[in-house]
This record gives structure tokens, C-alpha cells and sequence, in this order.
């Protein structure tokens, strides 16, 4: 996943033990941590807990390159390959959350960096199409996900910002770097009734982390959940450098 989290929560870290916890206990341990991101979208918000069930399930160590496996179970973004990053928990558990994904669902992501979220959506019982625009990564997240199981993820290599109309229309869209705009690309693959979240705002900058919905009769409904800081979005929807001596 493309992106840092501007948001630092505070969250205790577990002690370990004198021996190698098991890996779903440590999965155990990381949701404790994501536990009241709903607080995110607002104080009346409850967790879901199918979304808590589904990242307890993934095995994140596995998204995580070796060098940084001691801190796979953190609440915090990690670097992956080629300059990339693996999603803060908290944030997956949000981005997800507001997908309000349904177990056979089609959702598209923009963004497949190592897999982490496809393979969080997957657990939900989604049908996930996901598009990474760096070819290298795109192989390396189609193996590691079909090496543990996840047969319901399809990775193809191409431009996100443009969608993967070849399987459109979606139920929902996920974008894990930020565009400049909502791409009008993925707004006509989003079905009647779906959701697109996505990241909105400038390079290098504070974003706003937008759910767009589509009602029935195509109408567009728009609202900003919280502030965040995600790398961009490369391809046709990435912001245009500013002229030289300008600022952004």
C-alpha cells in the first residue's frame, strides 16, 4: 500500500515473551492496538467487528520484507519494496470499514504495494480486483497471495487511476496513494449503490481522506473523514510537478 499514515494513535505495546508467541496471537495482540478506529469517523462509531476478524486472520508478518518482521505486529506503516509501504493497521482497519464491503462483493484496488489490504478484503469474503502500476510489485504481491491462499485476488499490472474497467463495475473502489482529485476513471466503474475511498490532496502535503457514494440514480454524495498523508498516485491521475521556483 502506497502511503504513510499522518495520524500517529497511541497505542501500548505488548511485552514479549520469553519464547516466540504464535503468529495469530500476535495478530491477536496488533488488533487490540487497531481497536477503536471507528473513534476516526466519529464518536458515535462503533468498530466492525468482521473488519477486526479479518486483519486477526491475515498474517501481516508475511506482507513484511525480513528486515522489518520484528515490527510487523506495530500499528504503524513499513517500508516494503521499491520505495513503497505496507499500511498502518488502524488505517486498513478505517479504509476498509468504510467500504462496508459484504462477503461476495466486487471491490477494486488502486494499489496493490504488497498485498496487505487485498488480502484484508479477501478475508471479508470480497472478490478483489487489484491494479499496481510498478511491475515488479505487482508479481511479487501475485505470488505472495497466491502462496498463502488468497484465490479470491486477482493483481493485474497497469494504471490505477484509470481502473480496471475489463471487471467493472465495482461495489467498491479502494485507493491507497493520494490523487490530486477523485479520478473520474473509477466514479464510472463505481456501481449504483457502491463506495470509493480514497485520499484527496497534494503531494508532500496534508490530504483529506474522502467516501464518495453513488446513489441509485448516479448522484454523487461526498464527505471528508479525516486528515491523512499518503504517498501519491503515479500514472494519468498523479498531480503535475509545480514549474520551477513555485511552490506546490
Amino acid at each position: 500500500m502506497r502511503w504513510l499514515a499522518f495520524l500517529v494513535l497511541a497505542a501500548a505495546c505488548a511485552v514479549p515473551g520469553a519464547g516466540a508467541a504464535p503468529e495469530m496471537k500476535r495478530e491477536e495482540q496488533m488488533v487490540e492496538k487497531v481497536a477503536g478506529y471507528a473513534r476516526l469517523i466519529g464518536p458515535e462509531q462503533a468498530d466492525d467487528p468482521r473488519v477486526l476478524a479479518a486483519l486477526a486472520a491475515v498474517p501481516r508478518a508475511e506482507f513484511v520484507p525480513a528486515p522489518w518482521r520484528h515490527a510487523a505486529h506495530d500499528d504503524s506503516a513499513l517500508p516494503i519494496a521499491h520505495g513503497q509501504t505496507i499500511s498502518q493497521p488502524t488505517i486498513v482497519a478505517l479504509m476498509t470499514h468504510l467500504l462496508g464491503v459484504k462477503p461476495g462483493d466486487r471491490v477494486l484496488e488502486v494499489g496493490t504495494g504488497s498485498g496487505y489490504q487485498a488480502a484484508v478484503l479477501a478475508a471479508m469474503g470480497a472478490e478483489v480486483v487489484s491494479v499496481e502500476i510498478i511491475p515488479a510489485l505487482a508479481a511479487e504481491a501475485r505470488e505472495r497471495l497466491a502462496r498463502l491462499g488468497y484465490r479470491g485476488v486477482a493483481v493485474h499490472t497497469g494504471d490505477g487511476g484509470l481502473g480496471w474497467p475489463e471487471a467493472a463495475p465495482y461495489d467498491a473502489i479502494i485507493v491507497t496513494a493520494a490523487a490530486p482529485r477523485v479520478p473520474p476513471a473509477l466514479v464510472a466503474e463505481l456501481r449504483p449503490g457502491g463506495r470509493l475511498v480514497i485520499p484527496v490532496g497534494p503531494e508532500g502535503g496534508i490530504q483529506q481522506l474522502r467516501l464518495v457514494e453513488k446513489a441509485a440514480d448516479g448522484s454523487l454524495a461526498e464527505r471528508t473523514v479525516t486528515d491523512v498523508r499518503f504517498v501519491p498516485l503515479t500514472g494519468t491521475e498523479r498531480e503535475p510537478p509545480a514549474p520551477a521556483g513555485e511552490p506546490r
